[in-house]
C-alpha cells in the first residue's frame, strides 16, 4: 500500500526545521560561493526522498518526507527526541533519531555505524532518507577538507550503499554513481 504524504504535515515539518536551523549553513566548495542558508541542504535532500519514492511501489511517503525534512535536526540543533516526538509523533522521531550521529561515540566512523546499526531497524523509508542525504553530500567536498577527509568521506558512503542498497535498488545505483563521480575529487585533490 502507497501512503501519500500529506502536505500539511510537510509544512509543519518545515516550518519546525527553518526554526531550528535558523542561521545554519550549509558550506559550498568553492571558497567564493558564500554558503547557503541549511534549508537547501533539507530541500535537496527532500527532493531526492520523493524521487525515491518514485521508484518503489509501496512506501509511506508522510514518514519519508517529514524526516527528510528533520534529518538532521538531532544531530545540529538543540531540538530533542522527545520535541520531535511530542510534534509529530514516535515513528518520525524514532526515524529522526535513528539518521542522527550519537556525539557520545568517540570517533565518525563508530558514530556513523552506530547509527546505520539503527537504520537499519527502522522501516525502509528511512533507509531511502539516508542515501538521499549521501547522494546530496556527494556533490563535492567543502574545499577545505583534506585528501584524507574526502577519501574517508568516501569510504564511508560505500559503506552507507553496502548497508541500505537493498532499500531501493534505484537509488541505491544512483548513490553508487555519486559515490564513483566522487573519486574525482580525492585524485584531484580538489
Amino acid at each position: 500500500m502507497v501512503h501519500s504524504f500529506d502536505p500539511d504535515h510537510f509544512q509543519k515539518a518545515w516550518a519546525f526545521a527553518a526554526r531550528w536551523h535558523q542561521g545554519q549553513f550549509y558550506l559550498q566548495p568553492l571558497e567564493t560561493i558564500k554558503p547557503f542558508d541549511y534549508l537547501y541542504h533539507l530541500s535537496g535532500v527532500t527532493q531526492e526522498t520523493l524521487w525515491a519514492l518514485d521508484q518503489v511501489d509501496h512506501a509511506d511517503r508522510d514518514l519519508a518526507v517529514q524526516c527528510a525534512v528533520l534529518h538532521d535536526i538531532i544531530e545540529d540543533t538543540g531540538c530533542g527526541y522527545n520535541e520531535i516526538k511530542q510534534e509529530f509523533g514516535d515513528r518520525v522521531a524514532n526515524g529522526v533519531l535513528a539518521l542522527s550521529k550519537n556525539p557520545g561515540l568517540p570517533d565518525k566512523s563508530r558514530q556513523m555505524d552506530d547509527s546505520l546499526a539503527r537504520i537499519v531497524q527502522q522501516p525502509h523509508e528511512i533507509w531511502m532518507v539516508k542515501m538521499a542525504d549521501r547522494i546530496c553530500n556527494l556533490l563535492a567536498p567543502p574545499h577545505t577538507w583534506t585528501k584524507e577527509e574526502k577519501a574517508f568521506y568516501h569510504q564511508e558512503a560505500i559503506k552507507i550503499y553496502q548497508i541500505l542498497q537493498s532499500a531501493n535498488p534505484i537509488q541505491a545505483e544512483r548513490l553508487w554513481q555519486k559515490i564513483e563521480n566522487y573519486r574525482l575529487f580525492i585524485k584531484e585533490n580538489l
